[in-house]
């Protein structure tokens, strides 16, 4: 009794070119013997081949005209298995073929179906995603470095009455809207001191934005702060540019080095305190803003004013709150917790673990720090990587910061020199110290250690001890 076998619905026979059309692969047919019979809409687009160079031509034949250079259609009708190749054709696309037999009644192989799947646009697409997962790897390390700077930002070292007298204002006037005012030399520690108003202000989850109007050309000032719209100006993005005062929306504004706006620029600054709008630069457009303002300078602001540099209403606006930050020669209790805690920032950084002698710390506390607080952390950050020692020593200190600890008298003769200050150290540890600095001095002037020993009638055993 033979089999009732289901025949294909005749709409089906009729558009199954139709239908191979619609597939998202090529599909490249051809029977037991090579010839290729069809091939779908989707096989011409990705190989740049058309159906009427290739149908009824034999796949051998077009391997050997150079059409492609590779066919599956003998291995699977010989092997009756699927297989997988890469194909490149004249036109230098490259496919990834996969065929798969076709059985007629006897079980023998009549046909040879192979997809095709376009493996330059896979290649670029790897190679998109390669430069995409770099890219993201690099914000990923660049956001650790972010995060682990943050993490050791310092908190406002509050040792020395003036700065707890200081940080008690700007708490006090963090949760207003107030504008700002921080003076004080280059290197107090401003842009901390304003990072910190804006941590204590509700505006906390806000952004914060510091702008350094020193860095700024005067030309592109307005554009910078303001923005511009699109086409204002040659050179100018064609879809414009926000300015800083929109990117803060919300959160606070850090004007850095205020003093050093052009008047023309000042006015205008003073329009958008007063009005909380500003105009883009090339637009007529008035826009809303609500940002809070911290403003800082080392300079005198009222010299300027009278001076005619800066604009007295401008300046009046700004000193709603006005912080004087002490110089650190006026706050010797912060330096040496200020050095710690740059020490461990940089040993954390570099890997290492660095620590002071007592004479190390004292020496730190007698300098006059002109440079103020930036001026110890690019010195902690430097003797952390170019010291060879873990224990700094007051030779290793740079000659500015530290006073001789030996000299040499009329006679030839070593004599100390040392700063007692305020909170010495330990007579024992002043002691060891001396030794170490007059043992480092007689081996410099004396050229060697039995040398050393033999003038000052010691071991070298004991010259080495305290030299440790």
């Amino acid at each position: 009794m033979s089999e009732n076998v289901q025949q294909p619905d005749p709409l089906i026979t009729k558009n199954i070119h139709g239908i191979f059309d619609v597939l998202s692969d090529g599909i490249y047919i051809s029977d037991r013997f090579g010839k290729t019979l069809t091939v779908n809409q989707r096989y011409e687009k990705l190989t740049g081949l058309s159906k009427k160079e290739l149908i009824n031509r034999n796949v051998t034949e077009l391997v050997n005209d150079g059409v492609y250079d590779t066919i599956l259609n003998p291995k699977i009708v010989a092997t009756g298995k699927s297989c997988t190749s890469i194909q490149v054709n004249k036109k230098g696309r490259r496919l990834v073929l996969t065929g798969y037999p076709i059985f007629d009644d006897a079980g023998d192989v009549n046909l040879v179906v192979t997809f095709a799947r376009d493996i330059t646009a896979i290649g670029d697409l790897r190679n998109q995603l390669a430069a995409e997962k770099r890219l993201v790897e690099q914000y990923h390390e660049k956001f650790k470095s972010i995060t682990a700077d943050n993490s050791l930002e310092p908190s406002v070292v509050l040792e020395s009455p003036k700065m707890k007298e200081l940080v008690t204002l700007l708490k006090r006037v963090a949760p207003t809207d107030a504008t700002v005012l921080l003076l004080g030399e280059t290197g107090v520690g401003k842009d901390v001191l304003a990072r910190k108003t804006h941590e204590f202000s509700l505006r906390s989850s806000r952004p914060f934005f510091k702008v350094d109007c020193t860095t700024i050309p005067e030309n592109l000032i307005e554009s910078e702060l303001f923005g511009y719209a699109p086409g204002a100006f040659s050179g100018a993005h064609s879809k414009g540019k926000i300015g800083f005062f929109e990117m803060a929306e919300k959160g606070t504004l850090f004007l850095d080095e205020i003093g050093e706006l052009p008047l023309l620029m000042q006015g205008k600054l003073l329009r958008v305190l007063q009005d909380q709008e500003l105009i883009r630069v090339g637009d007529t457009k008035v826009r809303k803003v609500d940002v809070r303002i911290i403003a800082a300078t080392n300079r005198n602001l009222e010299e300027e004013v009278k001076s005619g540099r800066f604009r007295s209403d401008l300046f009046y606006r700004l000193k709603v709150t006005e912080a004087n930050i002490p110089p650190l020669r006026e706050r010797h209790e912060d330096v040496l917790p200020l050095a710690q805690m740059f020490i461990q920032r940089y040993s954390q950084k570099y890997r290492r673990n660095v620590a002071l002698t007592p004479g190390a710390q004292e020496a730190l506390r007698a300098h006059h720090w002109p440079g103020n607080v930036r001026e110890l952390e690019n010195m902690i950050q430097s003797l952390v990587v170019t010291s060879a020692s873990d224990i700094v020593q007051p030779y290793d200190l740079p000659e500015s910061v530290t006073r001789r600890r030996t000299q040499a008298n009329a006679d030839g003769n070593l004599e100390p020199c040392i700063a007692l200050g305020d909170n010495p150290p330990p007579l024992r540890e002043m002691v060891k110290d001396f030794e170490r600095q007059l043992l480092q001095k007689a081996i410099e002037t004396y050229g060697s250690v039995p040398k050393v020993a033999k003038k000052l009638k010691v071991d070298r055993s004991t010259i080495f001890r305290k030299l440790r």
